[in-house]
């Protein structure tokens, strides 16, 4: 089968490939690819080729194929996966599998398995270890966010704090404490601040600092409707403030906060974060960072003797990606709000490779349809002379300005695409 992709030859050298994908084989299945969000890891391996820790070898000669954030349609199953998956079926993928103690990654690893692509060729390795998850949702684009939103679950989950009884770590942010996030307003950042608000047993202070005040205004009016009853959200322009870390001790009375996290990777944030540490508190660095040197001074005093302490992850568990899935079916995670681009499969590449140039939050990208990625705000503009922009505004604007099923609709329909999720082929 004729399949085009975006695929990785080496540093910046992203090319859009057409060639034929192989039936697939003992165990594994083949995967019309619906939609892929673009990833900002996805920008830092087109930053490193070869130099990315996920890589394989001689890129060069053996391109992968990049995206990660992936939702499909079953088309074709091999051999034995027939038993677990049908042909019809909407999928998402944890795009990680381990080989002989070697993690391979969909988007990264794999010639014939990735999001940017019209097909995907799921490996065996996949199908076996259960990352190929199934979604019951209205549309393709939030199962596309669950991956996203699972490696934020994943970062709270590996939260944890002391007590003076035991040598137990108890997981999690401290409940009904206080979180601070640093460079929250981008669209891992806005989830990481829905999730924390819809905890059960979450903190009941969560402040969220950014310096773009269109990021921040966006933030706020997203946001605020999310806070319980007895929480408190505050949005926080560093800018603003002459002293940071003396205005964030502020807001906890001078107490430091229980639990902060870092969504750039940026050192003067990073020491930021571990100066309003109270004590016992947790220190998740969120954002990985391209320079292998980065480093940041951290106060080994507070370490001792106030039982400050760090951590890090990348990526997430199958049990995430469940729990990604499930909340936002409940309605308890809004993902949308991360969307505010979207465009078809040509435009993957320019817009990976300045990624950091384009403002706004995810960007969405649909393999099965050709349009330059555009913005949601610009809809309303491109509307006055094109019908199909003129209806997607109409859809987004009923939605409070975000992107929606029913606008996924819209556009699949204008390009003759299958719109029933759960329809069979």
């Amino acid at each position: 089968m004729e399949n085009k992709a975006v695929r990785i030859y080496g540093k910046e050298d992203l090319r859009l490939d057409t060639f034929d994908v192989p039936e697939p084989g003992k165990d594994e299945i083949l995967l019309k690819v619906m939609s892929d969000s673009v990833c900002m890891s996805t920008y830092k391996y087109a930053e490193q080729g070869e130099a990315h820790k996920r890589a394989p070898k001689d890129l060069a000669n053996n391109p992968a194929i990049v995206g990660h954030e992936t939702c499909g349609i079953v088309w074709k199953v091999g051999p034995g996966a027939g038993e677990k998956y049908q042909p019809g079926e909407v999928v998402t993928l944890l795009p990680v599998a381990e080989v002989d103690g070697e993690v391979r990654t969909s988007g990264y690893f794999y010639g014939n398995c990735g999001g940017d692509s019209q097909y995907a060729l799921v490996p065996a390795e996949f199908v076996a270890t259960g990352k190929v998850i199934p979604f019951k949702g209205d549309c393709y684009y939030q199962a596309s966010l669950a991956e996203p939103v699972s490696c934020i679950i994943a970062g709270y989950k590996r939260m944890y704090h002391t007590n003076e009884d035991n040598h137990e770590h108890v997981m999690g942010p401290k409940a009904g404490g206080s979180l601070v996030i640093f460079g929250a307003c981008g669209p891992m950042g806005l989830e990481a601040i829905e999730y924390a608000l819809q905890l059960d047993n979450g903190p009941q202070l969560v402040v969220a600092t950014d310096v773009n005040p269109e990021r921040i205004a966006r933030a706020d009016a997203l946001m605020q409707p999310y806070v319980r009853e007895g929480r408190k959200l505050v949005i926080f322009n560093s800018a603003e403030h002459e002293d940071v870390e003396g205005d964030l001790l502020a807001l906890t009375d001078g107490k430091g906060y229980d639990d902060a996290m870092v969504f750039a990777p940026v050192p003067a944030l990073c020491e930021q974060a571990d100066h309003v540490l109270g004590y016992d508190g947790c220190f998740e660095f969120f954002s990985g960072p391209i320079d292998k040197t980065l480093s940041a001074t951290i106060n080994m005093y507070d370490i001792h003797y106030k039982l400050t302490h760090f951590m890090g992850y990348s990526g997430s568990l199958t049990e995430d990606m469940l729990d990604a899935l499930a909340l936002s079916a409940a309605g308890r995670l809004h993902p949308d709000v991360m969307v505010t681009h979207v465009g078809g499969l040509e435009s993957a590449i320019d817009t990976t490779l300045n990624l950091p140039k384009i403002p706004g939050g995810k960007k969405m990208v649909y393999p099965q349809i050709e349009m330059p990625m555009t913005a949601i705000d610009d809809f309303a503009k491109l509307g006055e002379k094109d019908p199909l922009f003129a209806k997607l505004d109409e859809a987004c604007r009923a939605h409070g300005g975000i992107w929606c099923p029913e606008a996924e609709h819209i556009l699949l329909e204008h390009f003759g695409v299958e719109t029933d999720v759960n329809a069979s082929r």
